[in-house]
């Protein structure tokens, strides 16, 4: 960690410290947009979040993924529901070579937020077809889809941007309440074509959103872990704590070794795709898949290891249970990605 990301790190924690808490997190869950309009624009308009991924010349930060993966691993801890991975990382990430200009400025100042349609049901179908400049065609699992004001869609090979309003938009509630997605149905909606070679565009954008969501994984593991400590170091047993037990030490202990390996994969990836290394693709597959299986083992040992509370709706361990299975389906299952692996390999 450099010093500007120590102190990125730290001006987001402040800024959470300050108003987050899990009564804010089920607030935010109940709320009708999902998240914490609030808070969003403090991150905003007092850290930066937005402008991470936006050049320079359009009124952005100009900074590489290792800075968004500092974002979101503060985010991560504290599952805070934001435009942040599908708005800030994904559609930004998307055009920030483009030059579109007034989109990339309403984007980094966050008075915007846009959002990325290209799959189908499965996430290797690309369902969405252009003809005459008019799109059709539905897409699922698009991140706060029905809340974007811009709507950034992949048909065959080109990018084309559509108005919010001019899609028929859906929220899709799925098992994980901090993450929000919608299905997006495009019947004949007119659309502005922003990049041909839009395959290879998103393929980069996608690699740099996995590792932003491994940082983000890591941090939630590594939340989760804090939380299941604290409560072994409290709860009393047979007059001791009991995190005293040998047996819940070592398992604790191998939750530690997720945690550090998942941090350590993630952000390997990132330092790879800020290089340009050749093998950066090879870098955030393991990446993802590894914090995929890191987080959903550490949050299963944390409701484990908080006996009957850790199966109550009132206690948050469900909520990072489900946050990390969503995460690892999330731009691919860790199948899908062992199987990129393997391609790079050969």
């Amino acid at each position: 960690m450099s010093s500007e990301l120590d102190d990125l790190a730290g001006a987001v924690r402040s800024v959470v410290d300050r108003r987050w808490s899990a009564a804010a997190l089920r607030a935010a869950i109940a709320a009708p947009e999902g998240f914490d309009r609030g808070l969003w624009s403090v991150l905003c308009e007092q850290v930066g979040v937005a402008a991470l991924a936006v050049p320079e010349a359009h009124d952005g930060v100009g900074a590489g993924v290792r800075a968004l993966q500092t974002v979101a691993e503060e985010l991560g801890r504290h599952l805070i529901p934001s435009p942040f991975l599908g708005s800030a990382v994904l559609a930004t990430a998307l055009i920030a070579d483009t030059d579109e200009a007034e989109l990339l400025a309403d984007l980094a100042s966050g008075a915007r937020i846009a959002a990325v349609a290209f799959a189908g049901e499965d996430f290797a179908s690309r369902p969405v077809t252009a003809t005459d400049g008019a799109l059709s065609g539905s897409a699922r699992f698009v991140l706060d889809g029905d809340l974007a004001d811009d709507l950034l869609v992949v048909a065959g090979d080109e990018l084309y941007h559509v108005d919010g309003p001019a899609a028929a938009r859906r929220h899709t509630p799925s098992m994980d309440p901090t993450r929000r997605f919608a299905e997006v149905v495009l019947d004949g909606a007119p659309a502005r074509l922003l990049r041909d070679g839009a395959g290879a565009s998103l393929g980069r954008a996608l690699d740099a959103a996995c590792a932003v969501l491994a940082a983000e994984q890591a941090g939630a593991a590594a939340q989760a872990l804090a939380i299941t400590v604290e409560y072994a170091g409290n709860r009393m047993q047979f007059g001791r704590p009991i995190g005293s037990f040998q047996a819940l030490k070592h398992r604790m202990a191998d939750m530690v070794v997720l945690v550090e390996s998942a941090r350590s994969a993630a952000l390997a990836a990132g330092e790879a795709l800020d290089r340009g290394d050749d093998d950066a693709a090879l870098a955030v597959a393991t990446a993802k898949t590894y914090c995929s299986d890191a987080f959903s083992a550490v949050a299963a040992e944390m409701i484990q290891l908080h006996g009957g509370i850790g199966i109550t709706w009132e206690h948050d361990a469900h909520l990072y249970f489900k946050r990390a299975h969503s995460s690892s389906q999330l731009f691919g299952d860790p199948a899908h990605h062992l199987a990129r692996r393997e391609l790079t390999h050969s």
